[in-house]
């Protein structure tokens, strides 16, 4: 095998890339070699690059974007449902705790939002839901789940999680 052909798993990268990222405002061009990056908007640090409009909302204290077995949760979850992390924009809110749902749609502009371990209200949206309830609002769908690891870890969340996903994506 050629080193060129070397396909690393997201959470390798991820990792691998954790503190030589250089935050500037110019957009961001890749090849397909290139891995997926770290990217700054409006002073927002965001892993992926959002080509679906779709955020992924996590709150991880100790973490820069999320811990490595839930990025690898994620990236499973998104590879199900056909996509991949450069489709999708993860922001930990621990961060970013001035973001709110205003800011996610004009900044990112999502047209999907989940909300992973964060509840609608405090993400300042003026309506409550309950977990695994598919919302719609302001032109942009909103699902709210308890946080990635519980989910990776009770199967029953789990299949929740997926009906939703199988939902809001057609599959």
């Amino acid at each position: 095998m050629d080193l060129n052909q070397i396909q690393l798993p997201a959470a390798a990268i991820a990792d691998l890339y954790r503190t030589s990222l250089i935050e500037t405002n110019e957009d961001i061009t890749r090849s397909e070699a290139d891995p997926v990056p770290a990217v700054v908007t409006n002073q927002q640090k965001y892993l992926g690059e959002n080509q679906k409009n779709i955020l992924v909302v996590v709150n991880y204290k100790d973490a820069v974007y999320l811990p490595d077995e839930e990025l690898t949760f994620l990236t499973n979850m998104l590879t199900a449902c056909k996509l991949s992390l450069a489709d999708v924009a993860v922001v930990n809110r621990s961060t970013y705790e001035e973001m709110d749902h205003k800011v996610a749609i004009a900044g990112f502009k999502s047209r999907i939002i989940f909300l992973f371990g964060i509840d609608p209200v405090s993400f300042g949206l003026p309506v409550d839901f309950p977990h695994f309830q598919v919302q719609s609002f302001a032109n942009t769908t909103f699902l709210y789940t308890p946080k990635l690891e519980e989910c990776r870890n009770d199967g029953v969340l789990k299949s929740k999680l997926w009906v939703c996903l199988r939902r809001i994506f057609g599959i």
